[in-house]
């Protein structure tokens, strides 16, 4: 190992070998790597930010990153630091102990320190000769760091070692450019020898150089170490196998991740299943196939599926057909398992099932399941009569509701409850719309999932949503922080989404107190307060559910102020606000400014309010003004606002653009006649309480 650094820039190859990484978080963990290596040395002054600059790689047994262009050492630099103002420094012209304290942290004395003046006064100073330090000792740095930020939930110690990573470590490459730089982190030191495939390429391997990594390995290690190159491999192969079969390979993206985070060499083959097996509901299939054995399964024209499958294998074998048949056969074993409890299941009816549900637990305070679905019963009947849907239908489905849980095919198969449920209550004669609720309450599981399209599945969608909540609230386990155990947050957005998305005009607040009542036998403290808590929860959520789609902060901020308690109404404010600002955006933005500025005054003055306008008390023509168009305004507006009309009651409200400007230019609202002061005030009460009707436009940032 040389103890030379380079002279001049090169690039930069850092490698951490390890254990297999776990597939589904493999190309965060190493996007994270990358970027916090990067983002220290950029910092460092050492290397650059600029795009392509910084490549990450990630396979199974690897994280790395390749940055380009990066200094050997950082440039030697001059720190000036500031002491005590000098009229704190000297007094009687001696030096007081501030500035003595001064001069022995900057080891230097007090006639060598310098003076820095500023608009403020001036300041004691000392400049600092800093020598860079070389890049081995910032990349042992940015090392620690990395592997300290690296998104892990639980580390894992092994042998006598304390070091503590996600997975064993075994070796450690740094290079810049030629040479081999010398860092060390968990508990291992650097060379510039990588491993190759475990078993398609045996020992050490030597990188010539940093820029060779990608293409050595590729040549004499038999790992494809580009992770999107790789993935594009997978894909290629797969496809191109598919269409030989005269098929279609459904490439979900999640699961692409999975196998390319899975395979360092990709090999796709492709196997078959008897089509006997077809006769079991295809998602149990899809599920055998995708979420148990990582094969991507394959449909014909029409979207139906076929019995194949294309695996990826992460060896280059001799024996293909010897591959193939071991897949099929474990696949085979799986599928004949979901084809016993299949046809098993249906021999017990959904409503004999019903009992046994007071023997899985929901939560050891709240209960069984099957306390839980009669509160989901009483809550969604309640929803039912808001809505107009079947109370009959909505009371059959939540009966029914939760009976697949303790089935052998979900007991197998548990991402699979609900549509095992509704499989199971169409072949026993349910009613469509009950057998579709029981798997549509599940909806939506994820952001972006498809929302429960009839009345009674939203019925029971709401109502187990809204119960969870209210349930794990009055046990006082408030989700904190990352922590979220039983999918609140994720329960909360999908009441929202139903409730807006569905064009639901519920009120969010009433629909957490008829939850939170049916935990009455609980004994809640404060039902009130547990209410509120749940209601401000949810609502907290309408950030996150309406900032990716483009809406500002300040315009949910100011919407939120005013408290609208149904989502969807909450909803049309929004979207009437943000066309105001976009559209009439001179208007907007002067009233908004208005709107900030009367606010002020009225935090200030609230006792000194009229509690009417009285024209007679008008001094200026302005005022005067003002007051007719808001008069004229304020019916047109207001029966706007009433109607869920909110966009044309703020066009209305746009003509006070140029009256309120004119009055704050003419008129002085506090006047010294105390009358007339509080008779304007009343009068911009008035002006403000007109805008509440939609937000508090105040919070509109004026630029």
């Amino acid at each position: 190992m040389s103890d030379k650094l380079p002279s001049s820039s090169a690039s930069l190859l850092i490698e951490l070998g390890t254990e297999e990484l776990p597939p589904k978080a493999l190309k965060v963990l190493a996007e994270s790597f990358s970027r916090s290596i990067s983002q220290f040395l950029t910092e460092a002054g050492v290397a650059s930010d600029q795009h392509g600059a910084v490549q990450f790689f990630a396979a199974p047994r690897r994280l790395a990153v390749l940055i380009k262009d990066v200094e050997s050492s950082q440039q030697d630099r001059v720190e000036q630091r500031r002491g005590p103002a000098v009229s704190a420094a000297f007094k009687d012209g001696e030096p007081t102990k501030a500035a003595l304290g001064f001069a022995r942290s900057c080891g230097a004395e007090i006639d060598q320190l310098g003076r820095e003046a500023t608009d403020k006064g001036e300041w004691l100073s000392y400049e600092i000769q800093v020598t860079g330090m070389p890049l081995s000792g910032l990349v042992n740095t940015a090392l620690e760091q990395a592997v300290k930020q690296l998104p892990i939930p639980k580390r894992m110690r092994w042998g006598d070692s304390d070091q503590e990573f996600v997975r064993p470590v075994h070796w450690l490459l740094a290079m810049h450019g030629l040479e081999t730089l010398e860092v060390s982190v968990l508990g291992l030191s650097s060379s510039n020898k990588t491993r190759g495939h475990r078993f398609l390429a045996s020992g050490e391997i030597t990188v010539p150089s940093a820029d060779d990594y990608v293409s050595t390995l590729l040549e004499k290690g038999k790992v494809q170490v580009d992770y999107a190159a790789r993935q594009t491999e997978i894909r290629t192969q797969v496809e191109s196998l598919a269409q030989n079969e005269k098929a279609q390979a459904v490439i979900h993206p999640a699961l692409l991740d999975e196998v390319t985070g899975l395979v360092e060499w990709p090999v796709a083959i492709y196997g078959q299943f008897d089509s006997k097996f077809l006769e079991v509901p295809t998602e149990v299939l899809v599920s055998s196939m995708s979420d148990h054995q990582k094969y991507f399964h394959l449909v014909d024209e029409k979207g139906q599926l076929l019995p194949g499958f294309i695996t990826v294998s992460n060896i280059e074998s001799n024996e293909v057909s010897r591959v193939r048949a071991g897949n099929e056969r474990v696949l085979r074993a799986r599928l004949s398992d979901a084809e016993f409890f299949w046809q098993g299941d249906q021999k017990t009816k959904l409503d004999d099932r019903i009992p046994a549900l007071e023997r899985v637990l929901f939560h050891k305070k709240l209960g069984s399941v099957h306390d839980k679905v009669s509160r989901i019963k009483a809550l969604a009947k309640n929803i039912a009569q808001q809505i107009g849907a079947d109370s009959q239908l909505v009371e059959r489905a939540c009966d029914l509701c939760k009976t697949d849980l303790v089935t052998d095919m979900v007991s197998e198969f548990p991402e699979l409850q609900g549509t095992v449920g509704r499989y199971y209550a169409a072949n026993q004669g349910e009613d469509e719309i009950v057998a579709k609720a029981i798997e549509a309450h599940y909806q939506p599981r994820f952001a972006g999932d498809d929302l429960p399209q009839d009345a009674v599945s939203q019925c029971l969608a709401l109502a187990d949503r809204l119960d969870s909540l209210a349930g794990i609230f009055a046990c006082g386990e408030v989700p904190s922080g990352d922590k979220d155990p039983f999918g609140l947050r994720r329960a909360s957005l999908g009441v929202l989404r139903i409730l807006i998305e569905s064009d639901l005009n519920l009120d969010l607040y009433k629909l957490v107190n008829q939850a939170v009542d049916g935990f009455s036998e609980m004994d809640l403290s404060n039902e009130d307060d547990v209410a509120k808590k749940i209601s401000g929860f949810v609502v907290e959520r309408l950030r996150a559910y309406y900032q990716p789609l483009g809406f500002d902060t300040e315009e949910i901020n100011a919407v939120m102020a005013v408290q609208p308690s149904r989502p969807l109404d909450f909803d049309r404010r929004l979207r009437a606000l943000h066309d105001f600002v976009e559209n009439q955006s001179s208007a907007a933005l002067s009233l908004a400014a208005a709107n900030k500025r009367i606010a002020n005054i009225l935090v200030k003055q609230k006792s000194q309010l009229a509690e009417e306008v009285k024209p007679s008390l008008f001094k200026e023509s302005a005022e005067t003004a003002l007051f007719d168009l808001v008069d004229q305004s304020a019916s047109g507006a207001q029966q706007a606002f009433a109607d869920g009309k909110y966009s044309e009651g703020l066009v209305e409200l746009s003509a006070l653009k140029s009256p309120v400007d004119t009055f704050f230019d003419e008129v002085m609202v506090m006047d010294e006649d105390l009358a007339v002061r509080a008779n304007r005030l009343a009068l911009l009460q008035s002006i403000r309480a007109l805008f509440l009707n939609v937000a508090d436009i105040s919070l509109i940032r004026v630029e």
